[in-house]
């Protein structure tokens, strides 16, 4: 397939949803467009009918022929470990993330399609301590959630923030590039997994000698990468990185496991010193269509240096901490879940599929209710009965 093809395809497959989100390509399906979390067949001019693996094969080949100098990679990457990473530019329209694996002996396709305009602070309706993240000087900041939860929208945002107030070097290890940074006010330099770089840690160890002030790390997988991350904020730099995490206390504590039980004592330490705020994301519809972020956010306070340092216990948990810890911009998730339903944005149920405490979330929906004169049960129909017992006086 020529990718002149392809991307014929793929603008036809647009024009006929233009809200789609993500491309899938599965072997015995049509092709399927994602339009506000829900799957929908798509028939175009070259895929007329279910999808057999030969028609994936030569999409996989044209996607990953076109990467040129990262085409070996993306193919031992495939044959050894099952599936691979890439960005697909589709000119006049969009920029897409593409993941291509293996299912049942058969290949697949995703393909995640990345707003052309970085979104500001402003446009995502994020809170003000954004503001203030992208004011600082030096420190750890990390953005975590599952993938879908728009981490690497939030972060592009975040990027696009500092670099339009600040004079810096911005250097950026992704894998792939996904949001595409013109200089501003800073000067963005991008580099791609497989491409500029062999692995993430060997990038980081390398962007401490490219005189950087900023440091964005796409995904920190192991315990080398976390370890040269908090080296880099330890010694004057801003680095921003991810997680695959459900939550802020859940971040805590992964990255201290990823170290020997005689290393934690130290590592709490740094932690302690490096970090600077924990945001944790979770992507869900919308009521009225699109989709809403729900937020979690931990700064760094003497009370959250206290738990890193000594760990949770009884009633000092990272949880109760954040949801008392509204002075300082902290709120759980609980928290914004019932801001999001009070605003009518997303439903209960909505809510309640997405808790973190579903007993906590459910006593604040029934007082919200109750504000507005909602009933806060469905059970109807009881009355006293007034003869109960009175048979056996």
């Amino acid at each position: 397939m020529h990718k002149n093809q392809l991307d014929a395809t793929i603008a036809e497959l647009l024009g006929k949803a233009p809200d789609t989100s993500d491309i899938l390509f599965t072997a015995g399906k049509l092709l399927q467009a994602e339009v506000h979390g829900k799957l929908t067949d798509v028939l175009t001019s070259l895929f007329q009918g279910p999808l057999v693996p030969f028609q994936i094969e030569s999409v996989a080949f044209c996607m990953m022929l076109n990467k040129h100098a990262g085409s070996l990679r993306l193919f031992q990457d495939l044959i050894e470990k099952g599936s691979c990473d890439l960005s697909y530019d589709l000119p006049g329209y969009s920029r897409f993330r593409v993941n291509i694996f293996f299912q049942q002996g058969s290949p697949a396709i995703v393909m995640r399609k990345m707003p052309s305009k970085i979104p500001t602070l402003k446009d995502l309706n994020l809170p003000p301590l954004f503001g203030q993240m992208a004011n600082e000087q030096y420190g750890l900041i990390l953005l975590t959630g599952g993938t879908g939860t728009g981490k690497s929208t939030t972060l592009a945002a975040l990027i696009d923030a500092i670099n339009e107030r600040h004079a810096k070097h911005i250097l950026t290890l992704e894998d792939p590039v996904e949001f595409v940074h013109r200089h501003k006010n800073g000067t963005v330099n991008q580099r791609e997994l497989g491409t500029d770089f062999d692995q993430f840690s060997s990038g980081l160890r390398a962007a401490l000698r490219q005189a950087p002030k900023v440091i964005l790390v796409g995904e920190i997988r192991d315990k080398e990468t976390i370890e040269i991350a908090l080296q880099a904020s330890e010694t004057g730099h801003l680095v921003l990185g991810t997680l695959h995490t459900s939550d802020t206390g859940q971040t805590i504590n992964r990255i201290i496991g990823m170290f020997e039980l005689a290393e934690e004592r130290l590592i709490r330490q740094r932690l302690a010193q490096a970090l600077r705020y924990v945001v944790s994301q979770r992507l869900m519809p919308r009521i009225g269509g699109g989709r809403v972020a729900a937020l979690e956010v931990m700064a760094n306070t003497l009370r959250i240096k206290e738990l890193i340092s000594n760990g949770e216990s009884g009633e000092k948990t990272f949880y109760n901490v954040l949801e008392t810890g509204e002075t300082y911009g902290m709120f759980t998730f609980d928290q914004h879940l019932a801001k999001l339903y009070t605003a009518e944005q997303i439903t209960e149920q909505t809510a309640m599929d997405t808790a973190s405490d579903r007993s906590r979330l459910s006593q604040t929906i029934n007082r919200i209710k109750t504000i507005r004169g909602e009933k806060v049960t469905n059970i109807e129909g009881l009355e006293l009965d007034l003869n109960y017992d009175k048979s056996k006086s």
